[in-house]
């Protein structure tokens, strides 16, 4: 791990392997460690970079409120600051999902393949929005730990939770040890994201989606909606998990992901 400064930030990033670039973008409230097993993996071909959102892990945190176009300008930034000038493979789950669509909009140029993991389109209801800004006060005052019983029946299948328990706690763990403030920016960021779906037809780099069979979040039906309106894209079910596809199913996940990299030239 290393810590590098990106103007009043500092983030922690993890790098391994070498080749063509592969970021992975990690999702809500976790940090970069839910890619451990994509990182084992990929790295033996590619230059794997998998950072710590701002606020999140060993990141810093700066701004009441972080937009997913600010996160997207990090990646980007931080790619200058690494060296890297090859055009890479973006991979984001959930809310890193979000922050891929910023970063194709904003930073085309830089990128050759999109991965989207169990993560949506479509903007937050005002319902949704209004429950976001609610919950990023509650975590200011009480403390991360109040999101571990919310978050985790969302993020895994149930059956991940009784026979998988160590991964399960694991990201418990990271949950908990999360920073107030950079849960609370993110709450408020995603809160304000826009709908992307007049974005798709307009994608022009092979696209892969993904989605968890059982996934409660970003439903099979709904992402693959989405895939569907993006020129080429590839869309998967990953059986047998819920959101949290690359934890749960991680063999299968890298399967596919390895195979659509190949196939797609990267």
């Amino acid at each position: 791990m290393s810590r590098i400064r990106i103007g009043e930030i500092e983030l922690n990033v993890e790098q391994r392997g070498t080749g063509r670039p592969l970021l992975f973008v990690h999702g809500f409230p976790l940090d970069h460690q839910m890619w451990e097993r994509q990182i084992d993996e990929f790295s033996e071909q590619f230059h794997v970079v998998a950072r710590d959102l701002r606020g999140f892990g060993g990141s810093d945190c700066h701004g009441s409120t972080v937009l997913m176009e600010e996160y997207a300008d990090d990646l980007a930034h931080l790619l200058e600051a690494l060296g890297v000038d090859q055009k890479l493979a973006l991979c984001g789950l959930s809310m890193g999902g979000y922050i891929a669509w910023q970063f194709w909009r904003r930073h085309a140029e830089r990128l050759s393949h999109l991965i989207l993991c169990d993560t949506r389109a479509l903007a937050d209801t005002p319902e949704a929005a209004a429950t976001r800004l609610e919950t990023a006060e509650r975590v200011l005052r009480e403390g991360p730990n109040c999101l571990v019983d919310v978050m985790i029946p969302k993020l895994f299948w149930e059956r991940t939770r009784s026979q998988d328990p160590l991964v399960v706690e694991s990201m418990a763990r990271v949950i908990e040890s999360a920073q107030s403030a950079g849960v609370a920016a993110a709450l408020r960021g995603m809160a304000e994201r826009r709908d992307v779906t007049a974005w798709l037809s307009d994608i022009d780099v092979p696209t892969l989606a993904l989605c968890g069979q059982h996934d409660a979040i970003s439903t099979v039906a709904e992402m693959q909606d989405f895939a569907a309106a993006i020129p080429g894209a590839e869309f998967a079910v990953i059986p047998d998990c819920g959101h949290m596809a690359p934890l749960e199913r991680p063999r299968r996940v890298n399967e596919i992901i390895g195979d659509f990299l190949r196939a797609s030239g990267g």
